[in-house]
């Protein structure tokens, strides 16, 4: 059994779907890995992880704007506004998404369907540098 973990930072620029599929199949194919198991954490509470099309990038604006509708940014339905009017709804939103991801690994690739990515789904105004940790755990 074999285990690998590196810590990944993706920098945002405001609200949105980032993809960085990219940056964990590079990382992954520099660990001479078989196959198993790549979790990816998240280690914030105002943004998370999805996997999604990456294909039609209006699949991302779509998501992104059903969660502003679904979430609003009313400052009178929280008591949490102490980092500004879009934390509690950033808490929210991540709340309802992932801040962990399992992904199989099977001939040292990621076993992603065909139009599948990894993002970064940014719930704040401002933009951020997050740190995603990976850990693989295999052969």
């Amino acid at each position: 059994m074999k285990q690998f973990s590196e810590t990944l930072t993706v920098k945002s620029t405001g609200p949105g779907l980032y993809a960085f599929t990219d940056a964990v199949k590079s990382w992954l194919s520099r660990q001479s890995v078989d196959e198993g198991v790549l979790t990816l954490f998240i280690a914030h509470t105002s943004a998370s992880l999805t996997i999604q099309e990456n294909y039609d990038p209006d699949v991302c604006r779509d998501l992104e704007d059903f969660f502003n509708t679904l979430v609003k940014r009313d400052p009178s339905l929280y008591r949490h506004s102490t980092e500004g009017p879009d934390d509690m709804p950033a808490h929210i939103k991540s709340a309802l998404t992932n801040t962990s991801l399992s992904i199989p690994v099977k001939g040292g690739a990621l076993l992603l369907g065909t139009w599948q990515g990894i993002y970064l789904f940014e719930h704040r105004d401002q933009g951020h540098t997050r740190k995603i940790h990976l850990t693989f755990q295999g052969t």
